[in-house]
């Protein structure tokens, strides 16, 4: 799977096609596509773990992309927090975000509509119906085929791992797969893989809460 998309963006499109269309904004699950958006800022050498702690390499430094530069901001100006706590705080600016990007990018439409005739509002649906079904495919395909770990980029293997957590494929993967992914994730990184670990486990666990309410 290759292209310009982000992680966080990827998610957020994956998460669409699990909702739906016609979903309302919090089916759309802002703690996976905030959880790309930090695993991506790690990718890019942005953040760092130090003692559990999400931490700016340097306080100049940028992503070049609006989504990834609004969350290291946000990061640098907020008290320390681990990595779990990030996966959930203020998240939805995250998703906002990359939802606003999306439609920018042509891979979302914005409808304008008015609730009972008169309070307006925006509805959002895909635009690129097959392309959302070639990455689902694509996603399932690293989750659940036979294609081995090693031939797996490192960043579709995050994706993939971050996807199941959230069950946005609403299919089960063997816990043996999803660690085998994980380790894959961050094999030219040294920490990453414990990262895509945590984010994941808060992620799931967002999940289950969600779920309980």
């Amino acid at each position: 799977m290759s292209g310009p998309l982000t992680l966080s963006a990827r998610l957020c499109l994956l998460a669409w096609d699990a909702a739906g269309p016609a979903a309302g904004a919090t089916a759309h699950r802002p703690a996976p596509v905030r959880a790309g958006a930090l695993v991506e800022l790690v990718r890019r050498g942005l953040l760092t773990d130090e003692d559990g702690i999400a931490t700016p390499v340097d306080l100049d430094a940028s992503a070049g992309d609006a989504v990834l530069d609004g969350l290291l901001e946000l990061v640098r100006e907020s008290c320390p927090h681990p990595w779990r706590t990030w996966v959930t705080l203020r998240a939805r600016v995250t998703f906002d975000a990359v939802r606003e990007q999306l439609v920018a990018d042509g891979f979302l439409r914005a409808e304008k509509r008015r609730v009972l005739g008169v309070f307006p509002t925006v509805e959002y649906a895909l635009e690129r119906v097959a392309v959302v079904e070639a990455l689902r495919e694509e996603t399932r395909q690293i989750l659940h085929g036979a294609l081995p770990v090693a031939r797996i980029s490192e960043r579709d293997a995050a994706l993939a791992v971050l996807a199941a957590a959230a069950e946005l494929l609403d299919e089960p993967t063997s816990d043996r797969r999803i660690e085998q992914l994980t380790e894959r994730a961050g094999a030219s990184m040294p920490g990453l893989a414990s990262i895509v670990r945590e984010v994941s486990t808060a992620v799931t666990a967002g999940r289950a809460v969600a779920a309980s309410s």
